[in-house]
């Protein structure tokens, strides 16, 4: 469904890469099948929501809105004023930019700007990354018009006649997957002539990850012919940016990668988390993964992502646990071993579910009444 007529769209969520970067999928697929529709954003104050989505050029609201932690903590303390403040400011904004449609991406912004929306007659929809739906999402489930999802059995979470799978939108630079392998070595400096890894722990960084490749100086100074391209995270870039393996000449240590498409082009392996929006990218674009699940999320879901990829000789998976000791030993391992490389390039590929935003946003547009 496309319409040219104007429409006015919500998208609220975010705190991490996860959220906020399908969001600005959904939102471009939408101005793609209708360049008039008018998009508003609506986050959590001073999360990265607040900084990417102007970036993308949409305008963007902060609530005031984080999670709830189960040690009594002031924060825990705070938590109903803030739900409470959210919730009226969510109002205001619904009653001033008047949405025909409100999405949900996950996150904690996206509670009250989605149950706002329901309690006042608008149509909602919400979308799901994870193979363990996050709590935000469980609770807002009954209430919404329709779900989007990127795995089956997701009737566990949600009422079965909502669903629609239509996997994780990714960015758009890299749907495109255009990206030329020599300017992507152009643009960070490395040779061409060596192999590289690229270790990424997610928008925000891994602890874990970044305390195994500083633990790991030695091994990777005797392997010159690598080269690693380390995001270390905004979190934990002071900490590790003068650390032994970051002064290497064969390793680069950045906060934050803006140019993930060229990362990816110039990576012949890369070792990363397994969130699902970087399953969907490893899968779209046939990257060759070692698999490192944060230990740190609700039912374990990261494994569950991982494996479901390991089953189908589709990535190679190495517990947090042993990152330290292994993390560049394995990850060199599997670079001198060409065909395993090729197989697990081939097989992610199969897993990949293309034009996940462009679905995403038909089922939006199916949910907003236009006048005849």
């Amino acid at each position: 469904m496309e319409t040219t007529k104007p429409i006015k769209v919500i998208v609220s969520g975010g705190g991490t890469g996860g959220h906020v970067f399908p969001a600005i999928a959904i939102a471009d697929a939408l101005k793609k099948k209708n360049p008039q529709a008018e998009i508003l954003f609506v986050g959590a104050q001073d999360k990265i929501e607040m900084e990417k989505v102007p970036k993308a050029g949409y305008p963007i609201e902060g609530l005031w809105i984080s999670g709830f932690h189960r040690k009594l903590t002031l924060r825990n303390m705070l938590f109903p004023l803030k739900l409470i403040m959210s919730m009226l400011k969510a109002r205001r904004i619904i009653r001033r930019f008047r949405p025909q449609v409100v999405v949900g991406v996950g996150g904690f912004a996206s509670g009250p700007v989605l149950d706002m929306a329901t309690r006042m007659g608008i149509p909602t929809l919400i979308q799901e990354q994870n193979s363990y739906a996050g709590v935000t999402n469980r609770i807002l489930a009954k209430k919404v018009d329709k779900i989007c999802v990127a795995y089956d059995d997701m009737e566990r979470y949600f009422p079965a006649p909502k669903l629609v799978i239509t996997g994780n939108p990714v960015r758009a630079d890299l749907a495109q997957a255009s990206a030329d392998r020599k300017v992507a070595f152009e643009h960070y400096g490395f040779a061409p002539d060596k192999q590289t890894i690229f270790v990424f722990g997610g928008s925000l960084g891994a602890q874990s990850l970044n305390e195994a490749m500083a633990a790991n100086t030695e091994l990777l100074a005797k392997n010159p012919q690598v080269q690693v391209l380390w995001q270390a995270g905004k979190l934990y870039m002071e900490r590790f940016r003068d650390c032994a393996t970051a002064q290497l000449p064969n390793v680069q240590i950045h906060d934050f990668i803006d140019r993930m498409d060229l990362a990816y082009k110039m990576a012949d392996l890369v070792v990363c988390r397994a969130g699902a929006l970087t399953i969907s990218e490893l899968c779209l674009l046939g990257q060759p993964a070692l698999l490192i699940p944060s230990p740190n999320v609700a039912e374990d879901h990261q494994t569950k992502n991982a494996m479901a990829l390991v089953n189908k000789d589709a990535a190679v998976f190495l517990p947090d646990g042993e990152a330290k000791t292994s993390i560049i030993s394995r990850s060199l391992s599997l670079l001198e071993d060409e065909p395993t490389l090729k197989k697990l390039s081939t097989n992610i590929r199969k897993l990949a579910r293309q034009n996940a935003a462009e679905v995403i946003a038909e089922e939006v547009l199916k949910l907003i009444k236009v006048d005849p």
